[in-house]
């Protein structure tokens, strides 16, 4: 398929099928994982959930970190196979190197990581269980979303697609077999999503014998040069999953200390909404992503203003669609998440709706920091991520609930997304206008 040639609009649709399947189904592993054990352990398990979801979010964000800058760059270098290769092959080492810290800091440190995002004596026992199989399995899950990135700029999107699909399959059957037919409860939760995660991971790997594969282990030349522009352009992506976790911590400390465990229960369901619309905003992005650079790479920007449109329509209608369901119906995922009491009824709806009035600008602003990052502006793709991600919202969680009402904590992410939104839409338009 010819990016800088060939229908922007019938490759833009090609990849968005193959990038938004691949994208969203790893949060399906933690959608998953949050119903089944909120209906086996009630409100508590929920609550528990909510205690590990930064866990993946740090997880998950470092295989974005090495995936998508290293494949940026792999695009933007095609001409050149060697060079493209350099930054294949720089990016392999790196994720091996960050899997194998990850992993002795989860097994060395696991209590202490778990106190310090919010578990008490009686969550405490619940997230270790959970975490026994992860454990054992943590490099698996950054490798996935190195290699899916890789795929899509390697001309194999459908397959990490395909991929990601059987380990989901995988991992809701397994979810239900293990925890209620072998009656495993929580632990049988995090067995399922690392089995599902294992099964993705080898199939993404059978590219290496297909007809598409132009990646291949190179000597590769000025390593920490190379180190230094993937970890700059996969930045923002990574901290966009990496401050959602920092967020999703300040969130549990703040709810605790304002309202109780029943209102992070329903906390606990929208981390995991959120995070589904996130990765659906993940999808518009990685789809374009490959468009944009190579296009930008070989000055087309004429393209890269078309390609735009069909986002924006993308967008649009993500964001109406979530929004619309959120806010008719907040109860139905309630009742999908957990067997709820008759008091986490009566608060969720209200925490549901104020929450989720975000989804309404929160796609536009996760993709506008993939389309920086392509065209090379990772510095402006930087201050989105950090300002949504960690400044604004951390600032108005801590701030709100001091000076308003415990209640005007679920206003956080809805103020943080137009603030951020108003200075995205300025200089995107900025910089389509100077094309």
């Amino acid at each position: 398929m010819n990016l800088v040639h060939g229908n922007i609009k019938q490759i833009y649709l090609k990849y968005l099928i193959a990038s938004f399947g691949g994208a969203i189904l790893p949060s399906v592993y933690g959608l998953v994982d949050m119903i089944v054990v909120g209906q086996y352990h009630g409100p508590l398990g929920s609550a528990t959930m909510a205690i590990i979801a930064p866990i993946w979010n740090v997880i998950y964000s470092f295989g974005l970190l090495t995936g998508i800058g290293a494949s940026i760059l792999f695009s933007i270098q095609k001409n050149s196979k060697e060079n493209a290769n350099e930054y294949f092959t720089m990016g392999f080492i790196l994720t091996t190197v960050i899997a194998l810290v990850l992993w002795l800091l989860l097994i060395f440190f696991e209590d202490a990581i778990l106190i310090t995002l919010g578990a008490d004596k009686d969550l405490l026992p619940l997230a270790k269980q959970y975490l026994i199989p992860v454990k054992l399995s943590v490099p698996i899950f950054l490798f996935m979303q190195f290699f899916a990135a890789f795929l899509r700029n390697d001309n194999n999107p459908m397959l990490s697609t395909k991929a990601i699909i059987f380990g989901g399959i995988f991992n809701i059957i397994g979810d239900i077999v293990f925890v209620f037919t072998f009656n495993l409860g929580i632990i049988g939760a995090g067995i399922a999503t690392c089995i599902g995660a294992s099964f993705s991971l080898v199939i993404m790997l059978s590219h290496f014998k297909s007809q598409h594969n132009t990646l291949r282990f190179i000597k590769t030349k000025n390593i920490f040069n190379k180190v230094k522009q993937i970890i700059v352009l996969g930045f923002s992506t990574f901290f966009i999953d990496i401050a959602m976790g920092i967020l999703t911590m300040l969130f549990n400390i703040q709810i605790m200390k304002y309202l109780d465990s029943n209102a992070l229960a329903v906390y606990g369901i929208i981390v995991n909404i959120s995070t589904f619309v996130q990765c659906c905003a993940y999808g518009i992005g990685q789809a374009s992503q490959p468009i944009l650079s190579t296009n930008f790479g070989a000055n087309q920007f004429n393209r890269i203003k078309e390609l735009f449109k069909y986002n924006v329509v993308s967008l649009i209608i993500l964001s109406l669609a979530w929004v619309i369901v959120t806010m008719s119906f907040p109860n139905i995922f309630v009742y999908a998440f957990m067997k709820p009491t008759i008091d986490v009824l009566e608060i969720a709806p209200t925490i549901i709706r104020l929450y989720c009035m975000s989804f309404l600008l929160l796609p536009f602003n996760i993709y506008a920091t993939y389309y920086f990052q392509s065209i090379l502006k990772a510095n402006i793709a930087f201050i989105i991520a950090i300002s949504r991600g960690l400044i604004i919202s951390g600032g108005l969680i801590l701030v709100l609930p001091m000076v308003f009402s415990a209640q005007s904590i679920w206003m956080t992410m809805p103020l943080t997304e137009l603030i951020v939104f108003i200075f995205t839409v300025i200089v995107i338009r900025k910089s389509l206008i100077n094309r």
